[in-house]
């Protein structure tokens, strides 16, 4: 495969620029994030290498945004649930392990399942002239005669 320009697909001042909330002093492992969601990119959608440098760019940044945690932060939750008797608080994350995904917008955004249009030769070139008596001249599913494997009767005393 191709070297793809940049890589990573984008920097850090990009996505503290994409990121207003930014956490403090995550700046190297934003880094390194961002190295490792680049090449799982190519990885997943390997036509990520022909989309736009901007897609890129704005896929790798959110794709890091969801896979750091960010501490005390009520949007990396899919749920919270709080009560006031015996004092219960649950809080389910979004993302627990920090894994990277790609949405399907995303995917799409990269060129993952474009489809392209294909022809399959399916029959001879050429028509086949079969013996009288070659069993597909009987209904049969095979030749007898040859003629299918190397184009004129070979056997049964051609």
């Amino acid at each position: 495969m191709a070297e793809v320009t940049p890589f990573p697909f984008a920097t850090l001042d990009e996505l503290k620029q994409r990121w207003p909330d930014f956490p403090a002093g995550a700046d190297d492992h934003a880094t390194v994030l961002l190295e490792d969601a680049s090449q799982f990119i190519l990885d997943t959608v390997p036509n990520a290498a022909m989309a736009a440098e901007a897609t890129r760019r704005r896929i790798v940044c959110a794709v890091v945004r969801r896979a750091m945690p960010v501490p005390g932060a009520e949007a990396g939750y899919s749920s919270i649930q709080q009560a006031a008797g015996p004092f219960s608080q649950t809080m389910t994350p979004v993302n627990p392990s920090g894994d990277f995904y790609l949405t399907k917008a995303e995917r799409k955004a990269l060129g993952d399942g474009t489809q392209k249009a294909f022809g399959a030769q399916v029959g001879s070139l050429y028509t086949v002239q079969h013996l009288p008596w070659c069993s597909i001249n009987f209904g049969a599913t095979y030749c007898s005669c040859g003629a299918d494997i190397a184009g004129a009767p070979i056997y049964e005393g051609a």
